[in-house]
């Protein structure tokens, strides 16, 4: 869902700084035997259609073949899932066992894509001028292929982690009945069992104007839910108004709304996110982050990021908004009913319970009902591993000297929700980096940057190295 992911990114704050950024230090352009494998594992992935309505098993099943034909054993590459059209491929690295596992989560679905909206066939992969074409070149095949050929790699080069590396790419993220990460948990979870999890459809890089200004690592998202706000009146002639009128009870409530803040709750990301963005921020922006990032927080200096910024906003509280509203049934008629929608973004450690009394005694009206229509699925943040973000800083470092690394919360949704309500931890990390100027995923002509894949591929090569050696062998 890398928009998803795109979008996922915190970037405000870097667009217009002034800082001059190194030159990448990533892999050479003239591509060796690996960068070729990873190329042409995304195109096989891209050529086939994984949209809602064909599944993902050919997908799962044509990287099952490449695995067992690299030598991997029967029993460590499974292709499992509900549905004969819907499964899931979980492939097991064996180590040395000294650790646990680390678990690497990827999704093989992607949106529908229609011929006629796009420039050519969408689910033919073509190279043009720098960049891959093709749906799901960046949500999130291109990681797939990133995963599926650096295990090969490292099976080539017999390499032997401390730890089991697990690689699940899953079914029906982008949306279905068996979503392939909850369906594994529930009737799987041996497979995917890990001390924690890397989920790069929640993290990665960002470019404005040519340059590469952040490398966010999602620790957290907000938790979706939907409300209901209905109201009824005996209506009657329009000619005959009265003050009891349901539009005009319905507009005061949500304006009420419209007015409240939820409470300030940083948690340790948004702290940490603060904390890091300062670095590069000067006068009262920079002092309020600093101010922000402590404990307690400077309400004042909060207040005032909250105001700048709508997506500071979303960092520092629960949000719920007024997304849809309907009412009336004629133009000469006073109106009977009125319902509205209200869509709200829970922090990871809010109660739903509490929420839903605070849109009550926000909405104070008794005649207007409140009801959930989508509950919250739970998901805590995950702690900031220090081990995680060291390697994530050092290797960012190496490859994109300058950039920015930050731990994020996320205000959308991806897999790890359903991975951290589990007891896993998830740390969305990707180094692939996007254009925030030109965010395709989901959308017409999606693609991605032939330099950008590659690079990522490396750093994730170097990543899984680092996270599943020892600490003298993951300096190497």
């Amino acid at each position: 869902m890398k928009q998803s992911a795109a979008s996922f990114l915190i970037v405000t704050i870097f667009l217009y700084t002034g800082l001059a950024y190194s030159q990448v230090k990533g892999v050479s352009q003239t591509r060796n035997a690996y960068q070729e494998l990873a190329c042409d594992i995304l195109r096989e992935l891209i050529e086939i259609n994984t949209s809602v309505n064909n599944g993902s098993t050919k997908a799962a099943e044509a990287m099952a073949v490449r695995l067992r034909k690299e030598g991997f054993p029967e029993n460590d590459v499974n292709v499992v899932g509900p549905q004969p059209q819907h499964m899931n491929l979980v492939v097991r690295y064996h180590g040395k066992g000294t650790k646990p596992p680390i678990l690497f989560i990827g999704h093989l679905d992607v949106v529908e894509a229609l011929q006629q909206d796009w420039s050519f066939d969408p689910f033919k992969f073509r190279e043009i001028d720098g960049y891959f074409y093709g749906r799901g070149t960046t949500d999130m095949k291109n990681e797939d292929a990133d995963l599926v050929s650096n295990l090969i790699r490292l099976r080539q080069e017999k390499f032997l982690p401390e730890r089991d590396i697990i690689i699940a790419l899953s079914e029906n993220e982008e949306g279905g009945d068996y979503n392939g990460i909850q369906w594994l948990l529930e009737n799987h979870r041996d497979l995917i069992n890990a001390e924690y999890c890397i989920n790069p459809d929640g993290g990665g890089g960002d470019i404005k104007n040519g340059r590469e200004i952040i490398m966010a690592i999602q620790t957290s998202e907000k938790v979706y839910a939907d409300f209901t706000l209905e109201t009824h009146n005996r209506g009657g002639h329009s000619s005959l108004p009265v003050k009891n009128n349901a539009i005009y009870r319905m507009s005061e409530a949500l304006t009420r709304l419209s007015n409240y803040d939820f409470p300030l709750n940083l948690n340790e990301t948004s702290r940490m996110f603060f904390e890091r963005s300062a670095q590069i921020e000067t006068g009262e922006v920079k002092a309020d982050m600093v101010a922000v990032s402590g404990s307690p927080v400077d309400t004042a200096a909060a207040n005032r990021l909250a105001k700048s910024s709508a997506r500071y906003n979303s960092q520092m509280r629960t949000t719920c908004v007024a997304t849809m509203i309907s009412g009336g049934h004629a133009t000469n008629a006073l109106p009977q009913t009125v319902t509205a929608n209200i869509n709200c973004r829970l922090l990871p450690d809010d109660n739903m319970q509490q929420v839903t009394d605070m849109l009550r005694n926000i909405i104070n009206d008794p005649q207007i009902e409140l009801k959930c229509t989508y509950a919250a699925v739970p998901g805590p943040a995950s702690p900031v591993r220090k081990d995680v973000l060291d390697a994530v800083d050092r290797l960012s470092a190496s490859m994109w000297p300058g950039v920015l690394v930050t731990p994020v919360m996320v205000t959308g949704a991806t897999d790890g929700k359903y991975l951290r309500s589990a007891g896993i931890p998830v740390y969305g990390v990707s180094g692939m980096f996007g254009d925030v100027d030109d965010v395709r995923a989901h959308g017409r002509d999606e693609r991605i940057g032939v330099k950008e894949f590659l690079n990522g591929v490396e750093f994730m090569y170097r990543l899984m190295k680092t996270l599943s050696s020892d600490p003298s062998n993951g300096r190497k």
